[in-house]
């Protein structure tokens, strides 16, 4: 039973694995113990942010401007770790003679190897940060080391790290999921009460700062009056 709750205490560390190029790809090994943190004590808590960008369409005549959706921004990952070695003995110990761990050799070194350029990369590597049930993979953005317990020698072995980390997706990924549907032929719009054309524009093209296209397709010279029922070519978009 006891061997059964160690090896559940060991799984349930949090674990930050550095990425390795091979080829386009980037892939993680968990085996590998260069490349795995696990760390002295799981964090107290975390945090993750997405936000999005949008932009004001000052539309004339409405009381309000367009809220314009441009990108969506990055995901962070943002956590403080405690690391200890205040308790853990160098192994190559002179016998009678009792020497920690510099915590800057037992975990500093690995952290700053994340933020460090890679060789192969060009580039920090990509991360994958696992607890539980949180898997996230990123390129750490912030590291902020706090020295707060040293020995009698004035060796640090006990520190609290700040991480930051920005979501990694591969290109091909976005591309995947991105949506790419455009108009494919002109169409016929009706004009109801209320319409203008930006707002055309936006429902046509997903941007109304494009209404001079449905204008100029129209010959419209004043965008401010257009007549209900009125049909409206709804042009293409090129190049």
């Amino acid at each position: 039973m006891i061997g059964k709750l160690k090896n559940l205490i060991i799984k349930n560390k949090l674990k930050i694995i550095r990425g390795k190029s091979q080829g386009s790809k980037v892939q993680f090994n968990d085996k590998d113990a260069d490349s795995v943190i696990e760390v002295s004590f799981n964090p107290t808590d975390y945090s993750v942010k997405k936000s999005n960008d949008f932009s004001e369409v000052k539309i004339p005549g409405l009381g309000a401007p367009l809220i314009q959706f441009n990108q969506g921004s990055t995901r962070t990952l943002n956590m403080e770790l405690l690391l200890d070695t205040y308790s853990t003995t160098d192994p190559a110990n002179i016998k009678g003679m009792i020497k920690t761990v510099d915590i800057r050799k037992k975990y500093i070194e690995k952290f700053e190897k994340l933020i460090a350029i890679d060789s192969e990369l060009h580039a920090p590597p990509p991360c994958k940060v696992v607890w539980g049930s949180l898997e996230f993979v990123g390129i750490l953005d912030s590291l902020d080391k706090k020295y707060i317990l040293f020995d009698s020698d004035g060796i640090p072995v006990r520190a609290r790290v700040t991480l930051s980390f920005k979501e990694y997706i591969p290109v091909e990924t976005q591309v995947k999921g991105a949506s790419t549907s455009s108009p494919e032929r002109r169409k016929l719009f009706r004009v109801n009460e209320g319409d203008n054309i930006w707002l055309l524009a936006d429902r046509a093209y997903g941007e109304p700062a494009l209404w001079r296209v449905i204008a100029d397709a129209n010959h419209i010279d004043d965008p401010k009056e257009l007549a209900v029922g009125r049909d409206l070519i709804i042009p293409v978009l090129t190049g």
